[in-house]
């Protein structure tokens, strides 16, 4: 059985008090807590007064990410005890398992370590920027207060180099997460960690826990960089936005950065399209390379909770467990039915959770790059002999059954009500392969750019894919529940839309602020497939 942390026990009766003790109890592997607030006192009191009153461009009567509106609905999330994090962006090299690159990352790690909390913290995480740009950090699904959300221009100035800011909020709901940087293409380097928030209610019963990170890498790859890839795609000109913090370095940035990474010649059938727009050279797991894989370790027989972050710039993965079924608990954080399955499909920024009850052997974990012709790998091992599976292994559960996200059902504790919505807004995905063009209705995004919603509005959002690619759409600061025909489905904040299809969902308008709608696929969205969500006054 699942055994909670010393950390969580903690927390749990004793967070009326506010105990900052806990601040020294992360979990093994967490990104190491602030030592100057293992006393009790906060290495940064809330954003000062300049950064409160940030207030990006755009029309006027809108909520702005630090007003009273926002500020009142953080205080009704309340808060337990302070728990202080630091994480350092800077350039590194990372080896990926006998191939060494140069890269940006947090700490030196790729990924970066782990963040662990329990739900009614109030996280208290401190970005340094070592980076020569700018930086911002997103904490992607958690439903925080605005002017924490990590946007540059948006709702935060960016962290200029060799600054510091501290992101401090309630995380209010157990689930995985993942933290990234939202600024440029920096996402496509190593700037993500996964950020697990634990329940101290938790219901599952499990042994083990292991967190399993994918992503598709080019970053120091023969001269290879994501902005001289942004580049590529865009026909060697300059891509026509930059959020605060791409370029400006010796890192390489140009089109003549590296060969040609191009995808060319690529369909899946299960995304009815491309792959994806870029070719790389590697795709990772835990960072590291499908010939040297990294091995978690349990014995036969122990129930295994899986926790598996999308974290990709451009890449679907189709996940298997060699030898397994798996039965998925939660999607992005939120709980589910359980529903029983040999694969998931994983767009980018997707998480899901699912147990496996480990047999006894040496297994295969591989992740199939969707319509690229190749895998990442990590390995399940319970015996202690048996020699590494290679490379190219290829489970038979991976050409099993893929349950979609629409079919998966909400667990009671989070399924939506039967409520008519009272706003509807319909949005297009829009643009080509060939012209590179990714838009919202053929507009590129614009920080004046506002859809407007009220508080307290059950809002349906309806977007229909007018393309001829598959696109993750992702919306900050809420869960929105996909809708079927005649019930409001599993709970997420990031969904594929499927070439000439719909996303149709209902969403709750309870967190003031402006928040980012935009397609996760790194290398749309820097192209201009975003747009924003205000709240009127």
């Amino acid at each position: 059985m699942h055994t909670p942390t010393r950390r969580t026990l903690i927390s749990a009766s004793l967070m009326a008090a506010g105990s900052a003790l806990l601040g020294c109890c992360s979990a093994s592997g967490s990104a190491k807590p602030d030592p100057r607030t293992e006393t009790g006192h906060a290495a940064h009191p809330a954003p000062d007064a300049g950064t409160r009153r940030f207030v990006p461009k755009g029309p006027k009567g809108y909520v702005n990410p630090s007003d009273p509106e926002v500020l009142a609905v953080e205080k009704e999330r309340g808060g337990g005890p302070v728990r202080s994090f630091r994480l350092t962006a800077a350039e590194t090299r990372v080896d990926l398992g006998g191939r060494t690159v140069r890269t940006w990352a947090y700490g030196g790690d790729l990924p970066g370590k782990e963040v662990r909390v329990t739900a009614g913290d109030i996280l208290n995480l401190t970005l340094v920027n070592h980076l020569p740009v700018d930086t911002t950090l997103h904490s992607h699904g958690v439903r925080l207060r605005c002017d924490m959300d990590g946007v540059p221009d948006l709702t935060q100035r960016g962290i200029a180099p060799g600054a510091e800011f501290a992101y401090r909020f309630t995380v209010s709901h157990p689930g995985t997460y993942w933290l990234h940087s939202h600024s440029g293409m920096q996402l496509d380097r190593g700037l993500y960690a996964p950020l697990i928030v634990e329940d101290p209610k938790e219901p599952l019963k499990y042994d083990k826990e292991w967190v399993v990170v994918l992503d598709d890498w080019l970053d120091g790859v023969d001269g290879s960089t994501p902005d001289g890839v942004l580049t590529q795609l865009h026909h060697g000109k300059r891509p026509p936005m930059d959020m605060g913090g791409s370029s400006g370095h010796d890192h390489g940035t140009g089109a003549g950065s590296g060969p040609s990474r191009v995808l060319r010649h690529s369909h899946s059938p299960l995304l009815r399209s491309m792959g994806g727009n870029v070719d790389f050279p590697h795709y990772l797991v835990n960072g590291r390379l499908p010939e040297a894989p990294s091995v978690f370790r349990a014995k036969p027989g122990d129930r295994i909770r899986l926790r598996i972050i999308n974290a990709s710039a451009d890449t679907a993965f189709r996940v298997a467990l060699g030898g397994h079924r798996m039965t998925i608990t939660h999607t992005d954080g939120y709980p589910v039915q359980h529903a029983s399955t040999d694969a998931l499909l994983l767009g980018m920024a997707e998480r899901y959770d699912v147990l496996v009850t480990a047999k006894d052997g040496v297994f295969p974990l591989v992740a199939l790059a969707e319509g690229k012709k190749a895998r990442a790998l990590a390995v399940l091992r319970t015996a202690g002999s048996g020699d590494l599976p290679k490379p190219s292994v290829h489970p038979d559960e991976l050409e099993g059954r893929v349950v979609p996200a629409r079919r998966l059902v909400p667990d009671e504790s989070v399924a939506y009500s039967d409520r008519e919505p009272d706003r509807h807004i319909r949005l297009r995905l829009t643009g080509t392969m060939k012209a590179f063009n990714w838009t919202f209705d053929h507009k590129p995004y614009s920080i004046e750019q506002r859809h407007a919603v009220r508080q307290d509005e059950r809002v349906r959002l309806t977007v229909i894919n007018a393309t001829d690619m598959w696109h993750p759409v992702h919306l900050h600061g809420h869960t929105f529940a996909m809708t079927g025909l005649d019930a409001a489905g599993a709970r997420k904040d990031t969904a594929i839309v499927l070439p000439h299809r719909k996303l149709v969902c209902d969403f709750y308008a309870d967190n003031p602020g402006l928040w980012m709608l935009h397609c996760h696929n790194q290398y749309h969205s820097e192209s201009g497939m975003m747009t924003i969500l205000g709240y009127r006054r």
